[in-house]
């Protein structure tokens, strides 16, 4: 097993962790022979920071983990999601927001996943797309939701507390709490979320983008298709994607990526971006399209 850590590392909480890790939500798709494949490569190439959620597949992917990769290694770093479910894997996912429906979904976690602290557990919102947007009594205080983590974290159910989809003002009031990391919607073409980059890098905090590539969901757009990237592409002699995320790790170094895949040469395509080089130039040039 490699020592090395793909793009590097950067500090999660108490962590070190590969800039480069592995998003693992399409796994749930998969029979567990072919996903444990996927996730064993991982840990080989020095991939040692998982992102997942009791939500994928209701405990699909997280019982794919515990199977392919129980006992654990000592430097592999969980991270799961709180805020959301799935009664069952056809059914369609549903908001959990509220504090006890939060602890319910770490105890899912840690059955699922064989685990007995969960190391660092993002707690996403719903005030605001992408995605599925709270009403009724899904609509909770921030400051309700982080005492529960916070009582999780002190009962030595979770290990670190992170946010996902928070705008700047929600992040600033959860710094007192020890945010150890933010996952936000962000690419090269949207930077939307470029102030709470700036508090995170203010503030030692891991800054870890999803749809890094855009999405289907909610039409986000992919900034592989536009000309500058697939001209930069083209001249070093790489992938649109590539060039994507080496901007994103190039443009700030407490981010991370967990780009996702359901197949061993997408997931070494992915690690190969840790070779892509983007010069001043190509970083300007890409700067501009934000």
């Amino acid at each position: 097993m490699t020592s090395e850590r793909p793009g590097g590392t950067v500090e999660l909480g108490k962590h070190e962790i590969a800039r480069i890790g592995y998003g693992a939500m399409q796994l749930e798709h998969l029979e567990t022979p072919a996903a444990a494949a996927v996730l064993r490569r991982a840990v080989e190439v020095g991939i040692n920071h998982l992102d997942t959620a009791s939500f994928y597949g209701q405990t699909t992917v997280n019982r794919h983990i515990r199977a392919a990769l129980r006992p654990y290694p000592d430097d592999l770093v969980i991270v799961s999601k709180v805020g959301a479910r799935r009664v069952d894997a056809p059914v369609p996912l549903t908001l959990a927001q509220r504090p006890h429906e939060l602890r319910e979904q770490v105890h899912l976690d840690l059955s699922s996943l064989g685990l007995e602290q969960i190391p660092v557990v993002n707690l996403r919102r719903a005030d605001q797309g992408p995605g599925l947007i709270a009403d009724g009594d899904q609509v909770v205080p921030l400051d309700d939701q982080l005492a529960e983590l916070i009582a999780l974290r002190n009962e030595g159910l979770i290990g670190a507390i992170g946010l996902s989809n928070v705008s700047a003002d929600q992040l600033t009031q959860a710094l007192p709490a020890g945010i150890v990391c933010v996952q936000n919607a962000y690419s090269l073409l949207d930077r939307s979320s470029e102030q709470q980059l700036k508090v995170c890098a203010a503030n030692g905090i891991a800054w870890i983008p999803y749809f890094p590539l855009g999405s289907a969901f909610d039409q986000i757009p992919s900034p592989t298709e536009h000309p500058v990237v697939q001209h930069l592409a083209t001249q070093l002699a790489t992938t649109p994607a590539a060039i994507c995320l080496a901007w994103i790790l190039a443009h700030n170094d407490h981010t991370a990526l967990i780009p996702g895949t359901r197949t061993i040469p997408h997931l070494e395509d992915n690690i190969r971006t840790a070779e892509v080089h983007l010069d001043a130039d190509a970083l300007t040039e890409l700067d501009k399209l934000g």
